[in-house]
């Protein structure tokens, strides 16, 4: 599979892009890869599309660990190998069991999870299978995470399933990645 939207040389780029670009890389991230290299064609999606990202990536209102078991959720979803491979070893470092992660990529219902990550696993998987939550979902997310906290996990959702679509579609090459590659 050849990368359709592969990177562009910074000397290149239109000043838009540029600018774009630099703001990337001046952020939390430190470079341009992933999603960033196809989305750089947009450079105003892409830096709305970046300053969300981070927001729900770095500071979201139910924090690192299970923000990365959503994205590993939706990564999946979309059999996104980039997320995968960038966000799979996050996890892991944040406290997701390798049993977990292992489970996901199967397309299983890990059989051994925290009461708050079995908690964003559901969720997760009802909104991308169900396109909805179903209401005892809702309201044990309601509870745990407070409105706050349910808005964030669909935005992780939502946010992770654009990135996905625009690598699955630009087929972004693969980092290297500690992580097994998603199982087809």
């Amino acid at each position: 599979m050849q990368d359709r939207l592969g990177p562009i040389p910074f000397a290149q780029m239109s000043a838009l892009q540029q600018l774009a670009a630099q703001a990337v890389i001046d952020g939390p991230r430190g470079a341009l890869y992933g999603p960033f290299v196809p989305l750089i064609r947009s450079p105003e999606l892409m830096e709305s599309a970046q300053k969300m990202g981070a927001y729900l990536r770095y500071r979201s209102a139910i924090g690192l660990r299970l923000s990365e078991l959503a994205i590993l959720v939706t990564a999946r979803q979309w059999s996104q190998q980039v997320e995968w491979a960038i966000h799979a070893p996050i996890a892991a470092e944040q406290g997701i069991a390798a049993d977990v992660i292992d489970a996901i990529a199967a397309r299983r219902r890990p059989a051994i999870m925290g009461a708050d990550e079995a908690l964003v696993h559901d969720f997760c998987v009802e909104l991308h299978e169900h396109k909805r939550v179903g209401d005892a979902t809702y309201a044990a997310a309601l509870e745990r995470f407070g409105e706050h906290g349910v808005m964030d996990l669909i935005g992780i959702n939502g946010y992770y399933t654009l990135l996905a679509m625009v690598m699955n579609v630009a087929q972004t090459a693969v980092p290297a990645s500690p992580a097994a590659p998603l199982p087809e």
